[in-house]
């Protein structure tokens, strides 16, 4: 493999380069050292297909150990991507050991420089606890770029194509889980089934939901995962945290610093970079909250594994029921919504519908639901 550097990566990795080296375009990355918040980010962009690789937090110590960290982060992402082990293990194999040179290629420079502003505007995506950035890695690699020979192209997807070129047969085919996500609305049937890849983080299985329903992402979320035995203490069977019917919640996982910082009776901690496997499918009930003022409570129940998922992104296989507007005013606003849109002789009527057009409320349609679960992983 090779690293084409730029020189301020040189001079803080302090190696032995080649002037001039030469490597097949898919095993040569172009890599350049940026600050990002006051933290040492490196970005590394595939001579191929322009795919990103993100480095971040790294200190003086872990520019000696740079040959690890490397292939390290591209299998952590490649992983995320849910491309299959051997294909991964396959591809570090074909690379081999890493060669280092000076950027020599003006062009890959300057898509490189373009990187480098992407991956500063995801910003928010970085996990100071950890140097591979999958998530970022992934966000960057969707991010539209110019091809070489004129139009556009998404770098992640000519990836996907030059590992199946190279290897000659599927590179998805990961573990998966069969889930149902219930709204909780007393009068109406409102629910989801999808298959979500294993390794899933929950930040991006919050993004799946609100597309699956229709939601817009305008307010705040958290997940309560809950032990597979249900409470026994009246003392806090009561408290909003726990099961309807009853069983223990185990963890929350917030989307929000503030929240996470409160004493709770139940643990707490980030959602982000927290993948689906640490949690499921040892514990099959789930609790997503969205919105903490009209409160749209959703039930998810685990209901198989699925070993062999040939996808790396979600999809709906069934569904029913139209998920209330944003802001419509909890489930009873959401009852006169649906009471004044059917009355057509209501002086609200018109302004009713406009207003739920504009909210975005639609009847449930499966087949846009799963292109749009596509484009939100593919683009």
């Amino acid at each position: 493999m090779l690293i084409q550097c730029t020189r301020k990566l040189l001079d803080r990795l302090e190696i032995e380069h080649e002037p001039q080296a030469d490597e097949e375009p898919l095993f040569s990355w172009h890599a350049n050292l940026i600050t990002i918040d006051h933290r040492r980010a490196v970005v590394l962009l595939n001579d191929k297909n322009y795919y990103t690789i993100v480095l971040y937090g790294l200190k003086a110590k872990d520019f000696k150990k740079f040959d690890d960290i490397v292939p390290t982060a591209i299998y952590k992402t490649f992983q995320r991507e849910n491309i299959t082990n051997d294909v991964i293990e396959q591809y570090l194999s074909h690379a081999g050991e890493i060669r280092y040179a000076k950027t020599k290629n003006r062009s890959i420079l300057g898509r490189l420089n373009n990187a480098c502003n992407v991956v500063q505007h995801y910003a928010d995506l970085l996990d100071g606890n950890s140097i591979p950035q999958p998530a970022a890695s992934i966000k960057a690699s969707r991010y539209l770029v110019r091809g070489k020979n004129g139009g556009y192209m998404h770098p992640n997807r000519e990836m996907y194509k030059d590992l199946e070129k190279l290897f000659g047969k599927p590179i998805f085919n990961g573990t998966a889980v069969v889930i149902k996500v219930t709204l909780e609305l007393e009068n109406r049937s409102v629910w989801r089934k999808l298959i979500v890849p294993l390794n899933t983080t929950f930040d991006l299985l919050h993004e799946i939901i609100q597309t699956a329903f229709g939601w817009k992402d305008y307010h705040l979320h958290e997940f309560l995962i809950y032990a597979n035995e249900k409470i026994q203490d009246d003392l806090y069977s009561e408290h909003p945290d726990y099961h309807k019917e009853g069983y223990t919640p185990v963890v929350k996982l917030t989307c929000d610093d503030d929240e996470y910082e409160f004493e709770n009776i139940v643990p707490a901690r980030l959602e982000k970079g927290v993948a689906l496997s640490e949690y499921i499918p040892r514990y099959k009930r789930l609790r997503y909250i969205y919105d903490f003022g009209d409160y749209w409570e959703h039930y998810i129940d685990v209901e198989k594994v699925v070993d062999d998922y040939f996808l790396n992104y979600a999809t709906c296989i069934e569904g029913e029921g139209n998920a209330p507007p944003e802001d419509v005013g909890s489930a009873s606003g959401y009852e006169e919504f649906l009471e004044i849109i059917a009355d057509e002789q209501h002086p609200e009527h018109e302004s009713m519908v406009n207003w739920g057009r504009y909210q975005g409320y639609e009847d449930f349609d499966i087949e846009k639901v799963n292109r749009r679960l596509k484009e939100m992983w593919l683009w």
